[in-house]
């Protein structure tokens, strides 16, 4: 088998690639009987001498493989007629402007794998650089907020050597009592509170940030159920929300109207709630003076996004009363950022992410009690009760379901009740026993009472 690693050739470009040499070397070590090509390119973060140098082929032509890798859309001319291609290819959410690739992908018969859709047993996204979209997105926001107030100047992150060189930048940050939205429960919108803590802004609850006020800049992260609501108002959670878009409407308003940024993180599923329409902006209660939109939905669920922006011009306005595009700097107009891309910002850090994970794991230091394992066999009438106990409450605290005032302490008397101590008390003991049978005097039993 051939596979071949694509140079990225859509417009504007992107320099990221899916393997960095280092990983291309390991992937050789391990799949000796597979060959391995890399397309040559002259705008990709890794120069192809790089590549060369670890003994990586590389090549102009990659007709000869069977498999074919890329990071972004292949453009319609360059596809290769019977091939099977790895990308994201941005047309699960039947996208327009997309429509034409779907279609060619047809013609030449070629199995398009999409990134995005390749999901674990529990349905959980394998692969994505969602997390660089959301640390360079909300940095971007932060970035976009102090030109429009005139209050400082960060400099764009694709200037910026690398991430730490970006977050370095953090600290010219001039706010006051700002209020920020950050919504997106997943890579994003964790990758968007990586920028955030590290700008030291505080998060707030969603109670808190409506009704007080404060003497720095906050944050709330909002969850789908947060803005959204049933029409019959009867109680919901975000399971029936996924199940029944139709029977919900935003109630984004309440959080607008006290709100100065929005950093959008959400992933927006077609007929679902638009968050706010245009009419919403052209209201007095609409607050927000800068948006940015890393979910980057066209006419869609955030009213003001009316295009895709671009790295080296990532800001545009939009004026709520013309509904279209102004300077951004005017009184009245919104400030938005809509790149598209934003993980090219930062090509190295998002390309060789897998290589920072193994040096961090290679740094960690081992969990003193590695290998023990609990035997509940001794309690296993207690086991089997706080099992039930656990069942009973865990989805529906975990979700939101249940009043967490109201049914955490039921919960804790539940588990007390089944016998949590006795359980407690045996896997202490055999913690106890594994140390002493290890010989690890330096090592000496963690309180499982203190962990739970």
């Amino acid at each position: 088998m051939r596979i071949g690693i694509l140079r990225e050739e859509k417009a504007p470009p992107d320099d990221r690639v899916i393997l960095s040499p280092q990983q291309c070397l390991r992937f050789i070590e391990k799949f000796p009987l597979i060959e391995l090509f890399v397309q040559s390119s002259d705008i990709r973060c890794f120069k192809d001498d790089q590549y060369k140098d670890l003994g990586i082929k590389i090549v102009d032509n990659l007709t000869d493989c069977d498999i074919l890798f890329g990071i972004k859309e292949v453009p319609i001319d360059k596809l290769i007629l019977n091939k099977t291609y790895f990308f994201f290819s941005h047309t699960i959410k039947k996208q327009e402007y997309n429509r034409e690739l779907f279609q060619a992908l047809v013609k030449k018969n070629i199995s398009m794998i999409d990134y995005e859709l390749l999901k674990d047993s529990r349905g959980k996204r394998l692969l994505g650089f969602g997390r660089y979209a959301g640390i360079v997105g909300a940095y971007n926001g932060l970035l976009t907020y102090g030109l429009k107030t005139g209050r400082y100047k960060l400099k764009s992150a694709h200037l910026c050597e690398n991430k730490e060189k970006m977050e370095d930048e953090l600290k010219y940050l001039n706010f006051t009592d700002e209020k920020i939205i950050v919504t997106g429960k997943g890579r994003v919108g964790y990758g968007i509170l990586e920028t955030l803590q590290k700008a030291k802004i505080k998060e707030v609850s969603k109670e808190d940030f409506i009704k007080k006020t404060f003497k720095s800049a906050v944050f709330v992260h909002l969850d789908t159920i947060d803005y959204n609501t049933r029409f019959d108002e009867a109680s919901s959670n975000k399971y029936d929300f996924y199940k029944y878009p139709e029977l919900y409407k935003s109630n984004f308003m309440r959080f607008a109207k006290h709100a100065d940024i929005f950093i959008a993180g959400h992933y927006y599923s077609p007929g679902s709630p638009f968050l706010f329409t245009r009419d919403d902006v052209r209201s007095e209660d609409f607050k927000i003076n800068v948006i940015a939109d890393i979910s980057c939905d066209i006419d869609g669920p955030v009213a003001s996004t009316i295009r895709i922006s671009h790295i080296d011009s990532p800001i545009y306005g939009y004026n709520p009363i013309t509904e279209r595009e102004d300077n951004f700097l005017k009184d009245n107009v919104i400030a938005v950022m809509a790149v598209s891309n934003l993980p090219s910002e930062l090509p190295k850090d998002a390309s060789d992410k897998w290589e920072q994970f193994e040096k961090f794991n290679a740094s960690a230091t081992p969990s003193q009690i590695l290998g023990f394992h609990f035997d509940p066999t001794p309690v296993s009438s207690q086991f089997a009760a706080m099992t039930n106990v656990v069942q009973q409450y865990q989805s529906g605290l975990f979700t939101g379901q249940m009043d967490y005032k109201t049914y955490l302490p039921k919960f804790i008397k539940a588990l007390k009740d089944a016998g949590m101590k006795k359980l407690l008390a045996e896997e202490q003991k055999q913690l106890n026993e594994w140390v002493k049978k290890h010989k690890k005097p330096e090592h000496k039993a963690d309180s499982l009472k203190a962990k739970k």
